[in-house]
C-alpha cells in the first residue's frame, strides 16, 4: 500500500508540472493579453504596466520565477484584473461555492443512480427496469446547457418554485444540484444495474439466498459491495466531469463559484488566475483518482497496488 501510494505521488507530481508547464506557455501564445482591453494608454504607462507584473521579463525568466513561487511558497501569484487582489484570495473566496455545488450534485448522482440500478437489477426485464433505463438514457443524451434552461423554464418560470439564477437561499441549490447531478446520475445507474446482474448470477449470491436470506439483506449485506465496483471505478471521471461541468452550470444559474471566474479569466486573458485554477482542478482530480483507486482495491481485495 505504501510503495504503491508513493508511485501514485510522483507519477502526480510528473503529470502536474506537465500541466502547469503546458497552461503557462499556451496562455501567452494566444493572440492578445491581459491589457490590451484596456482603454489607451502611453507607451511608457504600459512599460512601467508589465515591469510591475514582470511581463516584460523573458519567458523563460516568467516562467521559472511563478514556479519558484509556487513550489517555495504556495504563491499563485497577482491577478492581473482584480489589482488589488491575489489568485490565492479569489481561490480562497470561490471555491467554497464551487465545492459546494459539486457535493451536492455527486450526492444527486449517487442517489438516484443507486435507486435506479438496484432497481433495475432487481426487477430485471419488468416495467421498472425499462422505466429505471429509460431514464438513464435520457439522462446520458440531454446535456447539462439544455436541460438546465428547461428545468429553469419549467420549475422556476411556470412554477415560480425555485428562483431562475443566484445563490443566496437553500432553495437556489436545487435545479443547478439537479442539472449537474442528472446526467452523471444517468451513468451510476448504468453502471449499478451492470454491476449488480454480475453479481446477482455469482455462487456466493445463491448460497445466501439457500440459506433462507431475505432478498433485503442479500441485495445490500451481500451484492451491493460487489455491484458497486464499476461505480467507484466511474467516480474519479465523474467527479472531475461534475468539477469542470459547474463551469457551464455556474454561467447559467449566475453562481459565484469558481467555474465562472475561470471562464471570466480566460477571456480577460487573466494570466495567472487561469494558471491558478487549472492547477487547483488538475490537483483536485489527480488526488481524487488516487483516492478512487485505493477504495477499489479495499473494496476488492483481488486487485493488486499496480
Amino acid at each position: 500500500m505504501l510503495s504503491f501510494i508513493i508511485r501514485r505521488i510522483l507519477q502526480i507530481i510528473v503529470v502536474l508540472w506537465v500541466i502547469i508547464t503546458a497552461t503557462f506557455f499556451m496562455i501567452r501564445f494566444v493572440p492578445g493579453g491581459p491589457f490590451t482591453a484596456e482603454k489607451a494608454v502611453t507607451p511608457e504607462i504600459m512599460r512601467n504596466i508589465e515591469a510591475h507584473y514582470g511581463l516584460n521579463k523573458p519567458l523563460w525568466q516568467q516562467y521559472t520565477d511563478y514556479l519558484g513561487g509556487l513550489v517555495l511558497r504556495g504563491d499563485l501569484g497577482p491577478s492581473f484584473k482584480y489589482a488589488s487582489r491575489t489568485v490565492n484570495e479569489i481561490i480562497a473566496d470561490k471555491l467554497p461555492v464551487s465545492i459546494e455545488l459539486g457535493a451536492l450534485s455527486l450526492a444527486v448522482a449517487l442517489v438516484f443512480g443507486l435507486i435506479l440500478g438496484v432497481t433495475a437489477a432487481v426487477k430485471r426485464n419488468t416495467v421498472f427496469d425499462y422505466l429505471a433505463s429509460s431514464t438513464a438514457m435520457i439522462g446520458i443524451c440531454v446535456p447539462t446547457f439544455v436541460l438546465g434552461p428547461l428545468l429553469v423554464l419549467f420549475f422556476a418560470i411556470h412554477l415560480h418554485w425555485f428562483n431562475a439564477s443566484g445563490w443566496y437561499a437553500p432553495a437556489d441549490r436545487v435545479l443547478p444540484a439537479l442539472t449537474l447531478g442528472m446526467v452523471y446520475a444517468a451513468y451510476v445507474a448504468r453502471l449499478t444495474r451492470g454491476g449488480m446482474l454480475e453479481v446477482l448470477n455469482q455462487d456466493y449470491i445463491r448460497t445466501a439466498r439457500a440459506k433462507g436470506a431475505s432478498e433485503i439483506r442479500v441485495i445490500f449485506r451481500h451484492a451491493l459491495r460487489g455491484g458497486l465496483l464499476p461505480v467507484v471505478s466511474f467516480l474519479g471521471p465523474a467527479i472531475a466531469g461534475i468539477l469542470t461541468g459547474s463551469f457551464v452550470i455556474e454561467t447559467i444559474f449566475q453562481i459565484p463559484g469558481l467555474g465562472r471566474e475561470f471562464v471570466q479569466s480566460a477571456f480577460n486573458r487573466d494570466y495567472t488566475l487561469v494558471l491558478g485554477t487549472v492547477i487547483l482542478y488538475a490537483t483536485l482530480i489527480v488526488t481524487l483518482n488516487l483516492i478512487v483507486d485505493i477504495v477499489q482495491v479495499w473494496l476488492n481485495p483481488k486487485l493488486k497496488f499496480e
